[in-house]
């Protein structure tokens, strides 16, 4: 029995690849919205294509609920924005705080490092909650 070509060829939601021997199952859902604090942040750099970019560090403190009980949340999480958002971000300063939205990806295709990247940051006003845990 023959199979019918894909009418939305560019949104097919899963397929199967094979590696190693292994079949993998990819699925296109890989969205991140965080807040929190800039640890660090590196001067605008361009791409030798000349594609603006930055990376930075986000610092993030909260409280979540995570099987009916209450988790305190703690951690950090290097981040890389490019284009127009690398440009706005690049205005930005160590201690600023920040919402961001992206999707993670390794540092590289040799590494188990995850990058925040960044598609959308918005500078928060400065409320004290961060310092608290509370965002």
């Amino acid at each position: 029995m023959r199979s019918l070509p894909n009418p939305h060829p560019r949104k097919r939601r899963l397929h199967r690849r094979e590696r190693q021997g292994r079949a993998l199952i990819e699925v296109e859902t890989n969205a991140v919205t965080l807040s929190g604090e800039i640890a660090a942040i590196e001067p605008l750099r361009h791409t030798p294509a000349g594609i603006p970019l930055v990376n930075f560090r986000l610092l993030h403190k909260s409280r979540q609920v995570e099987g009916g009980y209450k988790r305190q949340v703690d951690c950090e999480i290097a981040g890389v924005a490019v284009g127009e958002i690398a440009v706005g971000m690049s205005r930005m300063r160590q201690g600023h705080l920040v919402s961001v939205e992206g999707f993670l990806n390794r540092k590289n295709r040799m590494s188990a490092q995850l990058i925040l990247h960044v598609t959308k940051a918005q500078e928060l006003k400065d409320t004290g909650h961060a310092k608290n845990g509370n965002e």
